[in-house]
């Protein structure tokens, strides 16, 4: 009977832990550079894309394994900032269920301020996506315009964390 506890909360705390999200919080962008600043003492990797966007799709499964091997690191957090409208908000929900998305996903409510928000966060950034940008204690230190490979994902990562 003690084993069988044991397993059942092993299984409870990974389920817990593994557990995708239910709810896709909405947010401006004012409302998401708060965020990024909050993450001061890490190495933040926010990405942008939609559901309906290709490459974006295609990159993902590389951004949820890289997310899977630093979780466990204090100085780590990655955000998927959705760029999809927020009509479509349940077809998120439902990708992020499909796609098996463990990192945070936010969807950004603010496509009619793009020309505002976009060069806010990065004034080489022409609008495409996917985009990726790193933030390290609340600063940005680097930024992906396109698809990322899995490699220089990891590559972008562990040089900014050092």
């Amino acid at each position: 009977m003690k084993n069988l506890l044991v397993l059942l909360t092993v299984f409870l705390c990974v389920t817990a832990f593994t557990a995708q999200q239910t709810e896709v919080p909405t947010m401006k962008y004012e409302d998401l550079e708060k965020r990024i600043q909050k993450e001061n003492e890490k190495l933040l990797v926010v990405n942008f894309w939609a559901t309906t966007c290709a490459p974006c799709v295609k990159e993902l499964p590389h951004f949820m394994e890289i997310n899977h091997k630093f979780r466990d690191n204090p100085k780590f957090k990655m955000i998927l900032v959705s760029l999809d409208r927020l009509v479509d908000k349940e077809r998120v929900i439902k990708f992020i269920k499909n796609k098996n998305l463990t990192a945070e996903v936010i969807l950004l409510d603010d496509v009619k301020r793009m020309n505002t928000w976009i060069p806010r966060f990065e004034k080489d950034w022409d609008g495409n996506i996917p985009v990726t940008i790193f933030y390290k204690n609340g600063e940005k230190v680097d930024f992906n315009d396109g698809e990322m490979s899995k490699e220089d994902l990891e590559k972008t990562i562990i040089h900014n964390l050092q």
